[in-house]
């Protein structure tokens, strides 16, 4: 079976094609009691737009009580002010400056998990890279144990593999998914407070520390709003770049002359990059729930209704990218919106680029050539949830 077959994720972005040429950018799904937005613009609006489009879906959700521990620091699911008073304090412990000196440790990390495969010609570059990679990164600076990540990495993968979940979940299934997973909830809520008592009695140098002292017009985080947020950069946090690389490597492999020409010029591959990111959003859609009735795409949407804003379908508008479906590595400009707009623009995304751009740069510096494994099935994850692989064999040739 090849990449091309078994990427479900692809049929899904065809049909939302099909939908949007048919039906517009905007569309209201009965069966699924939710509106879609489909365009470029039309997405922008909804994700820039928090007085009307709402991130908070108290009242109109499933409830599963420890999912409710998290919401307190989980700015992701917060309007302002609160959004404010959250993001600003954790800015100050999470700066451009800190992000940028990680660089060294990045790449040192990178070649010393390499160095675990040297000599062997094939290895799945999931296990071997793109899964300990940012989950070390993120410890370290958290100041959480690096001994403990496989314990983090069990908790993404019940969080995001989709296992619970159907592509097209009603609110049943949804509860049902919530209850699946709220031991391990439960259990990243009673690790990760343990972790921050330990710094509030022991301060050291790592970002929780810094978020335990951070203060904004006087306040200073409880315990509970830095869980929300300690645990939203372990997890969601690594989980980013862990699919950006296995669906670097996956466009890579399809596009072999364009993956040539990024090896023999390395500086090209942040544009590449961003272009995997617009072909291949990691979380292909962003819920929102109008805070009153809104006009939208000729539509008028009611207030308390919930709004999908297809991020994959928008990345591939044909209004705005020439050649929609076809990987240019060098696009420009590459307005993508794959990690969100406005307020709720990605925390991460610049440390999931620098993830990625050394990774790339590490892993072009020892394999004069590396393809995905010829008769190894690729192993995705639900790409209702998350568009990832799960599992990827690499051959590689020793530079």
């Amino acid at each position: 079976m090849t990449t091309q077959e078994s990427f479900a994720f692809e049929g899904m972005l065809a049909r939302a094609a099909e939908l949007r040429d048919r039906s517009g950018p905007v569309h209201h799904d009965e069966e699924a009691g939710t509106w879609r937005v489909l365009d470029h613009p039309g997405v922008s609006r909804v994700l820039s737009d928090p007085a009307a489009f709402s991130s908070d879906f108290s009242g109109l959700t499933p409830v599963q009580e420890d999912f409710e521990t998290f919401r307190k620091g989980n700015f992701v699911g917060m309007d302002p002010p609160d959004h404010r008073k959250l993001r600003t304090l954790v800015s100050q412990a999470f700066t451009p400056r800190v992000v940028a000196g990680l660089e060294p440790r990045i790449r040192a990390i990178a070649g010393e998990l390499l160095d675990e495969v040297a000599g062997t010609s094939r290895f799945d570059v999931v296990d071997a890279l793109a899964y300990p990679l940012p989950i070390i990164v993120i410890a370290e600076l958290l100041g959480v144990p690096v001994a403990d990540r496989p314990l983090f990495t069990r908790w993404a993968q019940v969080l995001f593999s989709g296992d619970q979940l159907g592509e097209s979940a009603d609110m049943a299934d949804i509860q049902r998914a919530l209850d699946a997973i709220a031991p391990t909830i439960r259990e990243m809520n009673a690790y990760i407070l343990d972790h921050i008592r330990h710094h509030r009695a022991h301060p050291g140098p790592g970002l929780t520390s810094r978020l335990v002292e951070a203060e904004f017009n006087g306040e200073r985080l409880e315990d509970q709003e830095i869980v929300g947020f300690v645990a939203l950069l372990l997890i969601a946090g690594h989980i980013t770049t862990t699919a950006l690389l296995g669906n670097a490597v996956l466009t890579f492999d399809r596009n072999p002359a364009e993956a040539a020409a990024l090896r023999s010029a390395p500086e090209r591959l942040p544009a590449a990059l961003e272009e995997v990111l617009r072909m291949l959003p990691p979380f292909p859609e962003l819920g929102r729930r109008t805070t009153r009735e809104v006009e939208l795409g000729g539509h008028r949407i009611p207030e308390n209704a919930i709004v999908m804003a297809d991020l994959a379908s928008a990345n591939r508008d044909p209004a705005l990218f020439e050649r929609p479906d076809v990987f240019e590595p060098g696009r420009s400009p590459n307005p993508h919106l794959t990690f969100g707009h406005g307020i709720h623009f990605c925390f991460g995304a610049p440390l999931a680029r620098l993830e990625g751009r050394i990774a790339f740069e590490v892993l072009f510096s020892r394999y004069r050539d590396l393809a995905v494994a010829p008769g190894v099935p690729v192993e995705f994850q639900n790409p209702a949830v998350i568009v990832s692989v799960r599992h990827l064999a690499l051959d590689v040739e020793q530079a």
